[in-house]
């Protein structure tokens, strides 16, 4: 006999609300990668080498937790957002000057950090409403990577 779903499985169904939401941390986590890739390439002084490896560290988990939020979008029957112009644009994050200082990247960086932490709660509280668990806990999950990755740059400029 095939399994049947349960009442909670069987009207739960994701809003174009949660995946819009996801969409625009999707476009975060991507715009956030990318500027600390910059960073990393791009950091200079006394600091160089601790913030060259920590930057590393970050966009490459950056990098994975991209293609989870773009494989969730998908699973949720939505198609997950491309290009780079239309990511910056549903991002909004502001990008990193080449030449900034150690400290200036940081900050830069924070700043990202925090939208995204406020981007995936957003995400997070949608879900939880709609008792997608799936989505709620990987924008939990996120949530806490990017807060404590904020504590570490913020800790820095102390």
């Amino acid at each position: 006999m095939p399994k049947t779903k349960s009442k909670k499985q069987a009207t739960m169904k994701p809003t174009n609300k949660i995946v819009e939401a996801l969409r625009v941390v999707l476009a975060d986590s991507y715009a956030l990668m990318a500027q600390t890739h910059l960073c990393h390439w791009n950091v200079e002084g006394t600091s160089f080498f601790a913030l060259h490896d920590a930057f590393e560290q970050q966009y490459t988990e950056l990098f994975g937790a991209i293609d989870e939020i773009a494989e969730r979008i998908r699973a949720l029957g939505a198609y997950a957002p491309g290009g780079l112009s239309n990511l910056a644009v549903i991002a909004g994050i502001s990008e990193q000057k080449e030449a900034a200082s150690a400290t200036e990247m940081v900050k830069g960086l924070a700043k990202a950090h925090k939208k995204v932490i406020a981007d995936a709660g957003n995400a997070r509280d949608l879900a939880a409403a709609a008792e997608d668990n799936e989505t709620e806990d990987m924008m939990i999950a996120r949530v806490q990577v990017h807060q404590k990755t904020l504590w570490m740059l913020e800790s820095f400029l102390k």
